[in-house]
């Protein structure tokens, strides 16, 4: 079984940036029931079809699939709901890992986290300056909740 076991973090200021080359992102997800998702990505020229299980700390049963770009713009624009996410994706090198720093677009602008993923759930990680807050836990900031309820309906209520 694959599983994925990552730690998210809100971003301040802009001491990843130029660290890493971005790369243009779009996804939708066809289910979000019962903690489960069946998402469509488009990431550069690839596409790709990732079914995620619930999350149990921080780890959930991952599969991802490769296939003709065609087919996810087609999912996307059939089968999805709206609005996508749409973001650049940055991989940013830090000690032992590699971050992925999302800078949201459209109806999550501004947004800006990064994730970081691990061996397992125990592993120490040492945190750029750039990191702040850890929202592991906060299901708001799963792309999976700001496709069906963007950042900017309330990000007022946050503080970066």
């Amino acid at each position: 079984m694959a599983i994925e076991i990552e730690r998210k973090f809100l971003v301040k200021g802009n001491g990843w940036r130029n660290q890493g080359v971005g790369q243009v992102y779009r996804q939708g997800y066809m289910s979000t029931e019962d903690g489960i998702t069946l998402r469509a990505r488009i990431a550069g020229d690839q596409g790709y079809l990732t079914i995620k299980g619930p999350s149990v700390g921080n780890s959930r049963s991952e599969y991802e699939y490769s296939i003709p770009v065609e087919d996810a713009q087609e999912m996307l624009n059939t089968l999805c709901s709206s609005p996508l996410i749409e973001k650049v994706r940055y991989k940013v090198s830090h000690g032992n890992f590699i971050w992925e720093v999302d800078e949201f677009a459209g109806d999550n602008q501004g947004l800006i986290v990064a994730e970081v993923e691990l061996y397992n759930e125990n592993q120490e990680v040492e945190l750029p300056d750039w990191i702040g807050e850890e929202v592991s836990h906060d299901k708001r900031y799963s792309n999976s909740n700001l496709s069906k309820n963007p950042w900017k309906n309330w990000s007022s209520t946050i503080n970066n």
